[in-house]
């Protein structure tokens, strides 16, 4: 049986077997973050709107949450979906298969069902770096270093508007917000709801590009 050495770096060459891409340590690994992507993906939900830990819990009196947008759980959701939308595509048109549906746990397991064919295809080192950095991703938005967990302000993406972007705190919403809602405001009073973040980062993107 002919073998070639697999093209993921690796501390040591290990043996692929002809006609594959992957050696079986990396369809392992692969395997596994693809099973774990559902999941990381429905944690960073809730971590979409973070709130920080008062240092003194004991502390009441002058005491308040202070809560902030979390873009790395926000973005890592969303790429999630995008990449695995897109090997999903590769898949299907290769292999004339149906759509599966519109959801991370759907995706995940069409392209499981299809990972063996997927790690012999020519593209298979892209698609297996950019599932590990998908699950790797999640994990830090998730779980973020001491040194990432107070990102800088945001400004509002409302045209001429002064005001930062933060999270409104549970039953403190700003004002014009609907009452009892939770979301994302600025410091001038401009709200979005949960299911508008997503128009909100677009937007943000936008705004960036424009300013470069």
């Amino acid at each position: 049986m002919e073998f070639h050495s697999c093209p993921r770096n690796h501390s040591q060459d290990l043996p692929v077997t002809a006609g594959s891409v992957l050696c079986a340590l990396c369809v392992e690994q692969l395997e596994r973050n693809l099973r774990t992507l559902p999941g990381l993906h429905q944690e960073g939900l809730h971590h979409i709107l973070s709130t920080s830990r008062r240092r003194n819990p004991t502390k009441v009196s002058g005491s308040r949450r202070r809560d902030h947008l979390n873009i790395s759980a926000l973005d890592a959701r969303n790429n999630i979906l995008a990449i695995l939308e897109s090997w999903s595509g590769y898949v299907m048109e290769k292999l004339g298969q149906a759509a599966p549906g519109r959801s991370v746990p759907h995706l995940a397991c069409f392209l499981l069902r299809h990972l063996e064919w997927l790690a012999a295809q020519a593209p298979a080192v892209e698609f297996a770096d950019e599932v590990e950095g998908l699950h790797q991703e999640s994990l830090r938005a998730i779980d973020p270093e001491p040194d990432e967990q107070h990102p800088p302000a945001i400004g509002c993406v409302v045209q001429d508007c002064p005001g930062t972007i933060s999270a409104a705190p549970p039953g403190a919403a700003p004002p014009g917000a609907p009452p009892q809602s939770t979301g994302v405001s600025c410091t001038a009073g401009h709200f979005w709801e949960m299911r508008e973040l997503l128009a909100l980062r677009h937007r943000m993107d936008r705004q960036q590009k424009d300013a470069a």
